[in-house]
């Protein structure tokens, strides 16, 4: 899963079943992951969603995790089944099922979609099918003041209704979990780079 896609397949469910809970069920991120600025914002029937997530890692390690389609579910927490389904020269096709659990409540998810690839710089994320009616997503890996940041924006319709104050507090809570996931696996490879003293 591209980290676009971690904006748009969590929010119908996540928030569906945080409400159903009446919201002390849902699993808000560590301290840890403070750091990771997410701003959604609800426009209609859209969400928009930017994330600014700090790395402290090579720009080679942060693209091999975020466009490691095959075995994302050995790290994302959410997800059952991740893969690459085409591989023609451009789009990549992609398939991910999962589930988003609070208490005794679980949501599944299904979603097909479209990736395009600048190495080492982009990944544009389109939805084909699956949990919401459309999605659009860039995510970019940039430099600033030295340091690389994963920078994910877009927006995305979702196939249900989000109340628009509640709503976007619980969708910002399980992406800033997912991109924190995300970056402790850039991490854990990063350091089995690094030469042992």
């Amino acid at each position: 899963m591209t980290a676009s896609a971690l904006t748009h397949w969590v929010a119908a469910r996540a928030l569906a079943a945080a409400l159903l809970v009446l919201l002390p069920g849902v699993a808000w991120s560590s301290d840890a992951d403070r750091d990771i600025a997410v701003r959604v914002h609800k426009d209609g029937p859209s969400i928009g969603v930017d994330v600014d997530c700090p790395v402290d890692a090579s720009r080679l390690v942060v693209w091999e995790v975020l466009t490691d389609y095959d075995h994302m579910a050995q790290f994302l927490s959410n997800l059952d089944v991740s893969g690459v389904t085409a591989t023609a020269d451009s789009p990549l096709r992609i398939h991910q099922k999962g589930r988003v659990g609070y208490g005794l409540l679980t949501f599944h998810f299904e979603n097909v979609r479209d990736i395009d690839l600048v190495p080492h710089r982009e990944i544009r994320s389109r939805s084909l099918s699956g949990d919401v009616k459309a999605s659009d997503f860039t995510t970019r890996i940039v430099e600033v003041a030295g340091a690389l940041h994963i920078v994910n924006s877009g927006r995305y319709t979702p196939g249900v209704w989000i109340p628009p104050l509640i709503g976007p507090v619980v969708i910002e809570a399980e992406i800033r979990k997912q991109f924190g996931e995300l970056r402790r696996e850039i991490m854990r490879r990063g350091a089995l780079l690094r030469p042992q003293s």
